[in-house]
């Protein structure tokens, strides 16, 4: 065995790079002058060349594709082979599909194809037109895996694939993703590349308007954004599917949705349309069904006096409805000698080499069909040659003693090559007639005149270019249609209002001591609501659905939350967490309601008007180390789902008391202290502060709760029974003090006005 000395590092570069270049060229990305990958490469020439599967034929088992393609060109898993083979059968997959599939090969709806042994194949007619002049010597070969046959680099393909249908795939640090384009706008913007190779992409999208995808759909881009992206190669086009309003008989209305966004599952839009009506997200909206056939018809039934264009911008934003299809035309580009790299191309760039291989092509298609004039006319002068002899040479093909002989006594007597000499031997004899020759001579002088006329085009490049465009224009002709994606000019929006989607009720929004939130009716008692076990209810806001509510939490940050945003539950609700994106040891210490309207125009019946909060309103901040002053709210729209800032803490403080304005502020501490201050005493700051001391707090003690002025104070301590005060016998003072104790021989646990 000999040993190798390297590195590990050396091994694993090369190897890596080895692998990440097979991917690359073998397998996920398509070359830019057939459009195909390698895997759609061998299914079509498999189908034509070993099986035979042409348009005019019969189907025949998808397995056998399968079989045979992995069997002589593709080593890979048969579920990948056949995966790619559904895709070129799937009319809503491929803008023009290259298979005619029989059988179930899958839906819009997601649906998986049936397997390979139950479903049958063939290849359409625009799949000849990829694979081109394959048997015309105009592409080179190459062994295939195993060195046993030989498959085509590329084909020789005379429809523009790569953009005609698009392509998608992940490679190794690199991926490609291009749309589909109306196959009549390409040969014009060909056509027209043709005539002015110097065009700009700017001119090329005045031809080729933009992607056109096989679902239909709207594409919002405008001109200037789709020049871009044919211009840099990347970017991404808006879809967004089409409606209308139908008239469903006894006053209903409906929505009725007729196209989607290209690669969307349809079934996961209705179950997403279904999730918003059961949520209550879009009151505009009754009900869903799918209706779709060969076509969409997705109905989403309105209700009585709704909005049809305020309900379909909703299910815009907030549905697949409208998506977002990313563009990358990345390609194999070739470099010589059957290589081949990947390369960032334009819309220019994609064409331009399209056109660069169909010139290719037609020029060898032209030299491979001289070349076989030239073979025939050979023949066909030594038929002439010998026709004025026919006698001598009969008796000398009587005479001698086989055919090969035969041959070689005309090849001396008339002067013939070998090839001419056994031509004549295997002529049969009702071909020596008078009118055979006449054939012979009329035949030998159109191939002659062909070869002159082969020359003539050979010599001018223009000439071979035209026979490009006739090309092209026999592909328009025959499979040329009419698009059908949409491309808006003037995108109207609609301008959503939160408010008109929500439906609007009276319910308690429950706030857990454990930060656990939910919602009931009012007609439900609050008081019997299921919590968990060592939870209670912190505040149960009296409040409608179209109203909010405010949280401020022990690291000094202010939440808000929608009441229709709160879970609608017989249980425990959902945790806090899940709706905000609270920190790493947050919990709520305070919640307020944040009304819609005023409370004299909603009649909701507030007990609790300390939890009434608005722009404007003061709230007294006091963190754990008595620091703290008096917030003024100045706006409560706009906050995100991580909060606002509304007091700066040193570290190992947090927020312990937060209380509405009010004339007087107790602040009790750990160790059993109390003290009043008055609020005129206390700094009001309109942004995020530290504050001030309002309670000196000792070593070893701390804060634990603050409130104002109320009638009386239950006073929760670690041992003994609870303890009630009068607010007027609390200990008042100037803030700073350590105030007073409130409780002897035990340490206060938990306050509360009552």
């Amino acid at each position: 065995m000999t040993e190798i000395e390297t590195s590990l590092s050396q091994e694993s570069r090369d190897r890596y790079l080895t692998y990440a270049l097979s991917v690359v060229t073998g397998r996920a990305l398509p070359d830019v002058r057939d459009g195909l990958k390698p895997v759609q490469r061998r299914i079509l020439y498999a189908m034509a060349n070993n099986l035979k599967l042409r348009p005019e034929g019969s189907h025949r088992k998808s397995a056998a594709v399968v079989g045979e393609v992995l069997a002589r060109f593709h080593p890979h898993g048969d579920t990948a082979c056949y995966d790619a083979l559904v895709r070129m059968a799937q009319d809503f997959s491929l803008r023009y599909p290259l298979i005619d599939g029989q059988g179930n090969f899958g839906s819009l709806d997601g649906d998986s194809p049936a397997a390979y042994r139950y479903t049958e194949s063939k290849l359409r007619p625009i799949a000849l037109e990829a694979l081109g002049e394959i048997d015309e010597a105009t592409v080179d070969f190459r062994e295939n895996f195993d060195a046993t046959v030989l498959e085509p680099e590329v084909l020789p393909s005379r429809i523009p694939q790569l953009l005609m249908n698009g392509a998608s795939g992940i490679a190794v640090g690199m991926a490609t993703s291009i749309p589909p384009h109306n196959l009549s706008e390409l040969i014009r913007g060909l056509k027209e590349l043709l005539a002015d190779p110097e065009m700009t992409a700017a001119r090329l999208t005045s031809f080729i308007k933009g992607p056109d995808f096989p679902t239909g759909c709207l594409i919002l881009n405008s001109k200037q954004e789709l020049n871009e992206i044919y211009r840099t190669g990347r970017g991404s086009i808006r879809m967004r599917g089409e409606w209308k309003t139908e008239s469903l008989g006894r006053g209903k209305d409906a929505i009725i949705i007729t196209s989607i966004p290209y690669a969307l599952n349809k079934s996961q839009l209705v179950e997403k349309i279904a999730d918003l009506i059961i949520a209550k997200k879009v009151p505009q909206i009754v009900d869903v069904r799918d209706e779709s056939t060969d076509e969409v018809r997705v109905v989403c039934e309105l209700a009585s006096g709704a909005d049809a264009e305020l309900a379909a911008a909703f299910l815009y934003k907030n549905t697949p409805l409208e998506s977002n299809f990313p563009v990358n035309f990345t390609a194999l580009t070739p470099t010589g000698g059957g290589a081949s790299r990947p390369e960032l191309l334009s819309l220019k760039d994609c064409l331009q080499y399209f056109l660069d291989f169909r010139e290719e092509v037609v020029e060898k298609r032209l030299r491979f069909e001289r070349k076989n004039l030239a073979e025939r006319v050979h023949i066909l002068e030594g038929l002439v040659t010998i026709y004025d002899a026919l006698d001598e040479a009969l008796k000398i093909i009587r005479q001698s003693s086989g055919r090969s002989d035969a041959a070689e006594k005309l090849r001396k007597r008339f002067k013939l090559t070998e090839i001419q000499s056994f031509a004549v031997v295997d002529m049969r004899v009702y071909q020596l007639s008078k009118t055979s020759i006449e054939d012979i001579r009329r035949e030998l002088e159109e191939k002659l005149a062909r070869i002159k006329q082969i020359d003539a085009i050979l010599k001018s490049r223009a000439k071979i270019l035209g026979l490009v465009e006739k090309d092209l224009d026999a592909v328009a002709t025959q499979f040329g249609d009419k698009r059908r994606s949409k491309i808006v000019k003037d995108v109207q929006e609609v301008e959503l209002n939160a408010s008109d989607f929500i439906v609007e009720e009276d319910v308690f929004a429950i706030v857990t001591e454990d930060g656990w939130l939910k919602r009931i009716r009012q007609t439900n008692d609050f008081s019997t609501t299921r919590l968990r076990d060592g939870d209670e209810i912190l505040h149960a806001h009296r409040v409608s659905t179209v109203d909010n509510i405010v949280f401020i939490t022990n690291l000094g940050y202010l939440y808000t939350l929608s009441a229709t945003d709160f879970p609608s539950s017989s249980g425990y609700g959902s945790p806090v967490q899940k709706l905000l994106k609270f920190r790493d040891g947050e919990k709520i210490i305070q919640s307020y309601s944040w009304l819609s309207k005023p409370p004299a125009q909603k009649e909701l019946g507030m007990d609790d008007e300390h939890l009434l909060i608005e722009e404007g309103s003061i709230l007294v901040l006091v963190s754990a180390h008595g620091m703290g002053y008096a917030l003024t709210i100045e706006e409560l729209t706009g906050i995100k789902k991580n909060g606002k800032r509304v007091m700066k803490l040193r570290e190992g403080d947090e927020l312990r008391g937060v209380v509405h304005t009010a004339q007087e502020i107790a602040m009790f501490t750990q160790q059993g202290y109390g003290l009043v201050v008055k609020d005129k005493d206390i700094p009001v700051r309109n942004q995020p502060a530290i504050g001030v001391i309002l309670i000196g707090v000792k070593d070893e003690d701390e804060v634990v709760a603050a409130l104002g002025k109320t009638k009386k104070v239950a006073i929760t301590p670690t041992t003994g029974k609870v303890k009630e005060v009068t607010f007027g016998s609390l200990p008042k003072g100037r803030r700073g003090l350590r105030g007073k104790k409130v409780i002897s021989r035990a340490e206060i646990e938990f306050v509360e006005g009552i």
